[in-house]
């Protein structure tokens, strides 16, 4: 099990084993702090009472040790400078929980107290760091990536083929769900909880929560920040630098990803502010102009006077990556960015270990196009929800009917929708309807169907935000970003997420993150005090590829064998029909198909790799 998540881990390797409880940890180590044999894992506390197997980092961790000096001294004699060595400490002296409400960092780690005869699994609050667990044959297992799971003897490979129904839809399974029957991810901002001699095999646990996200909105919004727009940008400023600052700390080469994007730009202008020397920076581009933000990032590496690396990707590229996507990802996964993401990283792992990332400026800070977007439809919505529904459904078929262009048809079905919050979930579905492909009924509740998990928040583009950082950020772009980057023993780092970032982000009025038609202008203003504003001002692109094209041509023939009709009738796992007319008119030009033919081409990959 620890064997096959080597690449989470090339430095170093350790088991420790209860047998009298039946319990065994094993750990893979990337080296980041104390490179030393005192950072080794699993580790053993001070008085041997807890061991631990511990994934990602402790940012905080030398001002909790200068607390503890005072607070415990008879507990501070440290073996090394580990953040693990800090983290141990914590439990030791704090309890569970209150260590992890102490912390401030990304991690999954699996804790056993042999005093207690009970297991601890736990996860940060964004969910950066992956953890699954479940019962499989009497057994109970849990680890860093799917991989590890299946290498036991007594794991059940048993598809959820209701789990598959959301993967249809979203392009990814939201947690607590996995592809596979009985195993769950752990939610973010929770601990696990199981004591030997009281574990039912037939049961998991119920998760306990040190931090929710939907608590940190609600708090925000009933006590926001009560400065001028002026002040609200220096106090992001202030807490930015703070947590790029701390992620900065490594015994390791450090570096970043640079898009040109004002997220990036902000993370790797603050990196620099701080830096005595100059930050690597690393960035994809393409030859098709539509896709390529390579220029942009050089010219702000230019800028900031960043050590700067560029790689550019073709069709050639994305066939040698496409191979390992399902060894890589463990379950289905369909982001399609997920390709030039694991090209930047294993660009960057060639220079350095750790790199900072932008990830969540645009969901906390207002960045997406879908937000304006939205908010005008909004403005629409008390107008169109006056005509009956019956009469919106026949309008949007008659909408699809006369027209082929993808967005008439995503407008038209929103129009027919009930309510503005279905709209959006209609809009982010892939698969309108999966269960109609998988012919199983049921699609387990997520956080876009059960309003008894929404946030209260008094606008629509807020509620939009919100459920964007629940969902779209711990189950897709943080997967597609630790998978890709851990793929080739690389660490990541996202500042933005600093739960201290987000809980301020979140006290923030909507005007100073969105003005007009102007995205992000308290992040803008930050970077305005680092960068010319034309450096950065110009339409979002995103981290795309030219996948509809390279479907028509170089990947044609892959995607054929995968897609083949009387393939898929045997795997049983789909229905052919609607699969092989969105292939036959994507090929024909008639529609642009990639997006829905994509999820099921990772399906089909994945499947073909793991049965």
């Amino acid at each position: 099990m620890s064997d096959i998540i080597a690449h989470r881990g090339p430095d170093n390797s350790g088991v420790y084993l209860d047998i009298q409880a039946g319990i065994a940890l094993a750990h893979r180590r990337l080296a980041i702090i104390d490179l030393s044999s005192a950072g080794h894992q699993p580790m053993q506390s001070k008085s041997e009472r807890y061991t631990i197997v511990f994934n990602g980092e402790i940012y905080n961790h030398s001002d909790l040790r200068c607390q503890f000096k005072t607070q415990f001294p008879n507990a501070c004699s440290w073996r090394g400078h580990s953040d693990t060595e800090t983290l141990l400490t914590a439990v030791e002296c704090l309890g569970i929980e209150a260590a992890l409400r102490q912390t401030v960092g990304m991690f999954a780690f699996a804790l056993w107290d042999r005093k207690a005869r009970t297991l601890y699994l736990a996860r940060d609050r964004l969910g950066e760091k992956p953890l699954y667990y479940g019962w499989q044959n009497g057994v109970f297992l849990f680890g860093s990536e799917l991989k590890a799971l299946v290498a036991h003897p007594a794991f059940a490979s048993n598809i959820d083929r209701e789990a598959l129904n959301l993967f249809l839809r979203y392009n990814y399974i939201p947690a607590p769900w996995s592809i596979y029957k009985g195993i769950r991810k752990l939610p973010a901002g929770a601990y696990l909880k199981l004591a030997v001699g009281q574990a039912n095999a037939n049961e998991l646990p119920e998760p306990q929560y040190y931090w929710a996200l939907k608590d940190a909105i609600t708090a925000g919004q009933t006590q926001p920040f009560e400065g001028n727009a002026e002040e609200a940008v220096e106090a992001l400023k202030k807490i930015l630098l703070q947590a790029v600052g701390q992620q900065m700390v490594a015994d390791v080469p450090l570096g970043a990803f640079l898009s040109g994007g004002i997220d990036s730009s902000v993370v790797v202008a603050l990196m620099q502010a701080q830096s005595k020397r100059p930050v690597r920076t690393f960035t994809i581009g393409f030859d098709e102009p539509g896709y390529n933000e390579a220029d942009h990032a050089k010219a702000v590496a230019t800028h900031l006077g960043t050590e700067h690396t560029e790689f550019y990707l073709s069709s050639g590229d994305a066939l040698k990556v496409i191979p390992s996507l399902p060894s890589l990802y463990d379950e289905p996964f369909a982001d399609s960015s997920q390709i030039p993401t694991f090209m930047v990283a294993g660009l960057s792992r060639q220079h350095v270990t750790v790199v900072l990332s932008g990830d969540g400026g645009d969901e906390l800070f207002g960045g997406y196009d879908r937000y304006r977007q939205m908010h005008w439809l909004r403005c629409a919505w008390s107008l169109v929800s006056l005509v009956p529904r019956s009469i919106r459904q026949l309008s949007a078929r008659a909408i699809t009917g006369v027209s082929s262009r993808r967005r008439v048809h995503i407008l038209a079905g929103m129009l027919a929708c009930r309510t503005l919050e279905e709209s959006h979930r209609f809009r982010l579905s892939r698969w309108k309807e999966p269960t109609a492909l998988t012919r199983v009924a049921l699609e387990p509740q997520t956080i876009l169907t059960d309003s008894t998990n929404w946030p209260e928040v008094s606008e629509f583009r807020s509620w939009l935000m919100a459920i964007d950082t629940l969902s779209y950020i711990p189950d897709d772009l943080l997967v597609k970003v630790d998978r890709a980057a851990m793929g080739v023993s690389l660490e990541t780092r996202a500042p933005f997420l600093d739960h201290r970032v987000v809980e301020f982000a979140w006290r923030l009025p909507l005007s100073v993150k969105i003005r007009g038609k102007q995205s992000k202008w308290a992040l803008r203003q930050v970077l305005s005090k680092y960068l010319p504003e034309e450096l950065f001002d110009r339409p979002k692109m995103g981290f795309s590829m030219p996948l509809a094209t390279w479907l028509r041509d170089p990947l044609r023939d892959w995607a054929e064998a995968l897609l083949n009709e009387g393939r898929l009738r045997a795997e049983g796992f789909l229905d052919p029909q609607p699969i092989r007319q969105k292939w036959t008119e994507h090929l024909s030009g008639h529609q642009e198909w990639d997006d829905r033919l994509w999820n099921i081409l990772m399906f089909q990959a994945w499947l073909e790799a793991n049965q």
